[in-house]
């Protein structure tokens, strides 16, 4: 006799077997008829939509309560949300603004900005780690040290 907690029929991981194929083939198709710029390097209003886009396609799979039209529809709807998003921050400063920060300036010419690291709760480990994959070995030749809006840190030596 099985334990019902480690096994408790095929019905469970057959439902999974097709709801997840079929929500993974619909969340694929939904994201490349956004565009690239869905699957692009992400900010921080990208990595939120990420994460839910995950976390509905998660909970599609294994909550037997949600039923696959109700999931796909979810999926649906935060990818248009996305796309609309997205498609307004191109045409418009104020959702641009809204949704997007600003790169901020961490170094320049050689100089550590103390106040700006801080700001952005960065160390000066962490720029030092982004100077040796740049292959840069002393920070004094370096004119710029751009935290980037994506969290990756930007080097012009």
């Amino acid at each position: 006799m099985t334990d019902p907690m480690l096994f408790n029929g095929w019905a469970g991981p057959l439902r999974i077997m097709i709801v997840g194929t079929a929500a993974y083939v619909v969340l694929i198709f939904l994201l490349r008829i956004t565009g690239k710029r869905t699957l692009s390097k992400m900010n921080a209003f990208d990595l939120i939509v990420t994460v839910a886009l995950g976390s509905t396609l998660a909970t599609v799979l294994l909550d037997n309560a949600v039923p696959l039209v109700e999931g796909l529809s979810a999926l649906a709807l935060l990818v248009f949300l996305q796309y609309l998003i997205t498609w307004g921050s191109v045409r418009s400063a104020f959702m641009r603004d809204l949704v997007k920060s600003e790169p901020s300036l961490l170094v320049r010419d050689g100089k550590c900005l103390d106040n700006a690291m801080r700001t952005a709760r960065i160390t000066q480990d962490e720029i030092y780690a982004a100077l040796r994959q740049q292959g840069v070995e002393n920070i004094s030749t370096v004119k710029l040290v751009v935290l980037e809006t994506d969290g990756s840190l930007s080097v012009v030596a």
